[in-house]
């Protein structure tokens, strides 16, 4: 926790501490129990790490989920933490904008993609209870978070535009704050002619 606080902006690293509460009330509403069901620390350091991306220090030359999860793997096998363990915070952060892979893996993973997801866009599926949500933000405050990760990943791909490629979640927010078109799939297809894949 602390080194993502050290790391991330304010509003990003609210996020990411409300991403945990929100995704063990998802765990619990599918009858999931922490330390049961899944195991309650990797669910923790999977959302506490998930946008260690969108940091200076996690910026590489990937997209930011990736860049965040190879962030998150050094930091945790730094501290000794035992490679299967790193491997499924590793495979939680990367597969975080992956919804319906990571729905489809083991509880931990699933559990941050849904948790992030629920405090970016809350599901009426599973309401919180009455004052939940004013609890957690008296605590840990919203900061404009959905302005600020759009901004955190349109300028890291500005600067280093191979981080969003066409047709991604990284690319599509830099075609809409910038307006650039995407190429259509023919035209993708013409860049190499000499493979006569032409229509």
């Amino acid at each position: 926790m602390r080194f993502a606080r050290d790391i991330e902006q304010p509003d990003i690293f609210n996020h990411s501490m409300r991403t945990y509460l929100y995704g063990r009330f998802v765990g619990e509403r599918r009858g999931l129990r922490p330390d049961l069901d899944y195991d309650d620390e990797l669910l923790f350091l999977g959302c506490v790490l998930h946008d260690a991306g969108l940091s200076a220090e996690g910026d590489g030359d990937q997209s930011f989920d990736l860049d965040g999860a190879d962030l998150a793997a050094r930091f945790l096998t730094g501290r000794g933490v035992a490679a299967d363990r790193v491997e499924v915070v590793w495979d939680a952060i990367a597969l975080h904008l992956c919804v319906e892979v990571a729905a489809r893996k083991r509880p931990e993973i699933a559990l941050v993609t849904a948790g992030a997801g629920y405090d970016l866009a809350p599901s009426p599926k599973h309401p919180l209870p009455p004052g939940y949500a004013e609890r957690v933000h008296a605590v840990l405050p919203r900061l404009g978070v959905g302005p600020g990760i759009r901004d955190a990943i349109v300028a890291q791909a500005l600067e280093k535009p191979h981080k969003a490629p066409p047709f991604t979640f990284p690319g599509e927010l830099v075609r809409q704050a910038t307006g650039r078109g995407w190429p259509t799939w023919d035209e993708l297809i013409a860049r190499e002619p000499s493979w006569h894949d032409r229509a």
